[in-house]
């Protein structure tokens, strides 16, 4: 497959590491080739499969209405801009475009969203504490995982009130820890990102699920599928 990297950023750059390592044809674009969504035009997307946007909540609406309206295949890793969601859903839906969105593509954090349902479903009495953290550079804070974590909670009969504790530290690349206790004991359930690969892995993957496909879709509801 053919595809476009928006972003050369830490992320962005392993994204298109791992897009090559499984024989995929890759170009990137960095902020500075494409101000404003510039270099989007229908006839420069026309050769790709699908697009990849890890670059700043800034620049990710742009680059979605952009891409989405020559019905592009776009799988976007980027965070902060979710309250554009349901527009740029329309938009992939009256255009046949494919949408995938994430705050996290690691598979490992997709199964700490669902380890996290079970226990606000079941632990009636306990408190619920997410703590996070990140590299000093990370623009949102608390970071979209916790902020999905804590969606995933709010969702279940007992974890609707979790808290978010968020850490900046120089060269962290991702750690998020669901706490869950009464007076009388703990739990802890903790995620850590020890490379950038898991994200950019599971990013790929996405990409080349979303290939065949159009629609929105929610990398949440989907990963099971994906990594079959």
């Amino acid at each position: 497959m053919r595809m476009l990297i928006l972003g050369r950023g830490k992320t962005g750059r392993v994204v298109a590491e791992v897009a090559r390592e499984r024989g995929h044809s890759v170009q990137v674009l960095d902020a500075r080739e494409n101000q404003d969504a510039g270099s989007l035009t229908p006839p420069s997307l026309a050769s790709f499969d699908v697009i990849l946007d890890f670059t700043t909540p800034e620049a990710v609406v742009p680059n979605l209405r952009a891409c989405l309206a020559t019905g592009a295949r776009v799988v976007v890793g980027t965070t902060g801009w979710y309250e554009h969601l349901a527009d740029m859903r329309s938009l992939a839906l009256r255009k046949d475009a494919g949408l995938l969105y994430s705050a996290n593509f690691s598979f490992g954090v997709q199964m700490l969203y669902q380890v996290a349902k079970l226990l606000g479903n079941e632990a009636e009495g306990y408190t619920f504490q997410i703590d996070e953290t990140h590299h000093a550079e990370k623009v949102d804070s608390p970071s979209g995982t916790a902020l999905t974590l804590q969606k995933v909670l709010a969702s279940t009969t007992h974890g609707s009130h979790a808290t978010i504790t968020a850490h900046r530290v120089q060269d962290a690349i991702g750690t998020h820890r669901l706490e869950v206790f009464t007076a009388d004991e703990r739990m802890v359930v903790e995620h850590q990102a020890l490379s950038r690969r898991s994200f950019a892995f599971g990013a790929v993957r996405a990409a080349e699920w979303l290939s065949r496909r159009t629609g929105c879709y929610d990398f949440q509801d989907v990963f099971q599928e994906i990594l079959r």
